[in-house]
């Protein structure tokens, strides 16, 4: 009997925070217009109807490092979901950092999604993206539908008695199969984002 108390209480413990999750009302993602690594002037409004992934970079960071240079976790779900018309925009909102160094770190890791120009920090405050790698899903009725960490292990060391759980490839999945993502909001993990001090 208390066997079954246990993994009772187990089991609630995993599963109300994500019902809690899940049930939270989405929110209408913030516009915005950047220019990418290239000059290119990008407008969330521009993808409208479509499902967005926004990525929050900074080249500087490990965290970031491993999922671009150790793993290509980034560039292989960009790939991945592209095929399925998901646009994948990564947001650099590191004051000191230039466009000329995002360009270049594109080129030398091949990622072919655009790295936007946020120094001002702008964007980043208006989704409160606290951490890079941070990420965010838009639905095509334009809400923010996940809010976190791309996985469940910070430098791929994954939390003892659990399994893998890639939250973004979840999430696209579901989406792209018509479903409601089932894990809305998780702690993203990461270096903390540069901003410009506000004065």
């Amino acid at each position: 009997m208390n066997r079954i108390i246990i993994k009772i209480a187990a089991i609630a413990v995993l599963v109300i925070p994500m019902m809690l999750y899940a049930n939270e009302k989405p929110v209408k993602a913030p516009d915005f217009t950047l220019k990418n690594h290239d000059g290119k002037e990008v407008k969330l409004a521009d993808y409208k109807g479509k499902i967005i992934v926004l990525e929050w970079i900074n080249h500087e960071c490990p965290l970031v490092k491993y999922h671009y240079e150790k793993k290509p976790t980034m560039n292989e779900l960009a790939k991945k979901y592209k095929e399925k018309k998901v646009v994948w925009l990564a947001i650099d909102s590191t004051n000191h950092q230039e466009a000329q160094k995002n360009k270049e770190y594109a080129e030398k890791n091949k990622i072919l999604h655009s790295i936007l120009d946020d120094r001002s920090g702008n964007v980043g405050r208006a989704y409160k993206a606290t951490n890079t790698p941070h990420m965010f899903i838009i639905n095509t009725d334009g809400n923010i539908v996940y809010n976190g960490a791309i996985d469940n292990a910070p430098l791929g060391k994954v939390p003892e008695d659990k399994e893998l759980v890639n939250y973004v490839d979840k999430a696209l999945k579901e989406l792209t199969s018509g479903k409601t993502v089932s894990i809305s909001k998780t702690k993203p993990y990461g270096c903390t984002v540069k901003y410009k001090k506000v004065q």
